[in-house]
């Protein structure tokens, strides 16, 4: 069963979007590392639903319990639970949905797959389910920085607006100094313009988030099939609404020759071995070179929309569907936080795995 992520810094996710609540378990965390409820309630209310007019209006605190694995504001080295419970689930806004299969989502494939599904607002499969991870991702960031690996992550596109600079000309500090979570004022107000156009059409609206990681040591990342970059994608596709991930030049690095492409080694004022361009993005041979690591996660625009759609039910009989209830025009506002945790979960376990690989 894949509920679980990592090897070393492990973590497990239980609950549904309508259920009880959501949690998760963290394993393999190291004992001593200071980590309060605040530092994880910070990240969660990054994500919680409500924010903002771009958001879904449901209204949830995600106010988290520690369970276990804290003592005297510090892990104790055993297993970290903690719980998410759910408050405003308006459950009787997916009784429409009960038998039918609705376009993009996973009610078709869980039904093959499990014979039965939890139709209210997609139960696991819910995007609800990754406050699990930012929690879990916060406790990852304590760990990071010790070490000094800072990772964040901003909008760089929503539909056809994109920010017009790479990560390097922009001041990382305006993240949160907009709704949209967009480093570049000119181009955030054009985005949250669009969403809100999209909204008011009842449709929805996809895009791009960029992630930066700072501070990674040289040497992070586990050939042959553990690569840095593989796992970094394994885990941004695990994220709903995810449907492409490239680090470094990516794609576009393929209209370049090897002469364009090649990032040449040279030793800085202080010694240390650096590269003057950076189209690896940070990773050579899976392994960090001590650059910036750099990517791109591109998300669908929701599936959920309130026009109506032809689809089928459970008994194969066509039928016209509508979405109802509340749910987001565009969802990479929250998805930053998101795709930040992902990335903690990910350095942190190869930070971990790296201190086994020599004396």
């Amino acid at each position: 069963m894949s509920n679980s992520f990592g090897k070393l810094f492990r973590i497990t996710t239980f609950g549904e979007s309508h259920g009880v609540g959501i949690g998760v378990i963290i394993d393999g965390c190291p004992a001593g590392l200071a980590v309060t409820a605040d530092t994880i309630q910070t990240a969660l209310d990054r994500r919680r639903p409500g924010q903002s007019d771009l958001t879904t209006p449901r209204s949830e605190a995600d106010k988290v319990e520690i369970l276990s694995g804290l003592f005297e504001g510090k892990t104790t080295g055993t297993p970290i639970s903690l719980l998410i419970r759910n408050q405003d689930q308006a459950s009787h806004d997916y009784a429409h949905v009960e038998h039918a299969y609705r376009p993009s989502h996973a009610d078709y494939t869980y039904d093959m797959k499990y014979g039965r599904r939890d139709y209210r607002g997609g139960g696991r499969s819910s995007a609800r389910e990754t406050a699990a991870r930012v929690a879990a991702g916060a406790v990852a960031a304590q760990l990071l920085a010790h070490y000094g690996i800072v990772a964040q992550s901003y909008v760089s596109q929503v539909g056809a607006v994109a920010v017009p600079v790479g990560y390097e000309q922009l001041d990382l500090n305006l993240i949160e100094s907009n709704a949209v979570r967009c480093p570049d004022p000119a181009t955030a107000e054009r985005m949250m313009s669009l969403i809100r156009q999209t909204r008011d059409r009842q449709d929805t609206v996809g895009g791009i988030v960029t992630g930066v990681v700072r501070g990674v040591p040289a040497g992070l990342g586990e050939p042959v099939f553990d690569k840095l970059h593989a796992e970094l994608g394994k885990a941004m596709l695990s994220i709903n609404a995810v449907k492409g991930f490239e680090y470094g030049s990516g794609f576009a690095g393929t209209l370049l020759f090897g002469s364009e492409h090649n990032d040449a080694f040279y030793t800085d004022e202080a010694g240390a071995v650096r590269t003057r361009t950076n189209h690896s993005g940070g990773i050579q041979g899976g392994i960090s070179n001590g650059q910036d690591i750099y990517f791109q996660v591109a998300f669908k625009p929701v599936a959920t929309i309130l026009q109506p759609q032809t689809t089928i039910n459970d008994q194969g009989e066509e039928i016209t569907l509508a979405g109802k209830g509340r749910h987001d025009p565009c969802v990479l506002p929250r998805a930053v936080p998101i795709v930040d945790a992902m990335t903690n979960l990910v350095l942190a376990d190869m930070l971990l795995r790296s201190r086994a690989n020599k004396v």
